[in-house]
């Protein structure tokens, strides 16, 4: 099956519910499988953290992290953030670390990235991105 790899971003928006943008993902991940980076995973945490989310709230966020595969950290993606870093910061054009290592998951496992901030991954080479840039409805 064919998988996706959902940025924090676009992950948040099917979280919230009622998040209009989420209507623009959809068909994107209609018959694949959502992975998320073990680094989007610790964002999410700390959402929950600096919102004092209840315990409720967290034990939901669990449950849907449940459903999903989380991409770990291997030393085969530690080596493509490497090469990749230099790569950027030789061309001048650095970016930052957790959306590295998230570019990083989706080149590691040859997956999509999906995001709502592509500019944040456009000078990334070899990263596949699924991006809507239009508003929901629009």
């Amino acid at each position: 099956m064919d998988a996706v790899l959902l940025d924090t971003d676009v992950f948040s928006f099917f979280l919230k519910g009622g998040d209009t943008r989420a209507a623009l993902y959809h068909p994107h991940i209609r018959g694949k499988a959502v992975v998320l980076s073990f680094v989007t995973v610790g964002e999410l945490y700390v959402w929950a953290a600096r919102r004092r989310w209840n315990a409720k709230r967290v034990a939901a966020l669990e449950q849907r992290l449940q459903s999903l595969t989380i991409v770990p950290y291997d030393l085969a993606l530690c080596k493509i953030y490497g090469r990749t870093r230099a790569a950027l910061l030789d061309k001048g054009h650095p970016i930052a670390s957790n959306d590295l290592w998230i570019a990083s998951s989706a080149l590691r496992h040859s997956v999509t990235l999906m995001t709502h901030n592509a500019k944040h991954f456009a000078s990334i080479q070899g990263l596949k991105l699924v991006t809507e840039s239009r508003p929901a409805g629009g």
